[in-house]
């Protein structure tokens, strides 16, 4: 069984920073991608950050400058440094990883939420 354990969201103001983290545990198998997802209500989920096992990185377009994705191979981990924060910004995170077989695996998400 694989579980992804997110931690780091929660309420900030306009300008303000945080960092989410998302562990992975159990038979996962080679990690592949790892990325950040957000979802607003009545809106589709949309890729955030993502990072390859080589350390290449991409971005949304409305991220680009604020958010830096980054991962700890040895612990499983990766992480979404979030800087400059706006009101848009706010969303439940998701957590996304996948392997070498081609599996895909999904947190629970977090809530970030950005007060004006």
């Amino acid at each position: 069984q694989v579980q992804l354990v997110e931690s780091g969201g929660g309420l900030v103001q306009a300008g303000g920073s945080l960092r989410l983290s998302c562990a992975a545990s159990g038979s996962i198998f080679s990690i592949s991608t790892m990325a950040w997802y957000r979802q607003t209500p009545g809106k589709q989920r949309e890729l955030v950050a993502a990072i390859t096992s080589g350390g290449s990185t991409n971005y949304a377009d409305s991220v680009k400058g604020r958010f830096t994705i980054s991962r700890d191979n040895a612990k499983n981990t990766v992480y979404l440094q979030i800087n400059s924060l706006k009101p848009e910004d706010t969303a439940v995170y998701y957590c996304y990883v996948n392997n070498r077989l081609g599996r895909a695996y999904w947190g629970q998400g977090t809530q970030v939420t950005v007060s004006s």
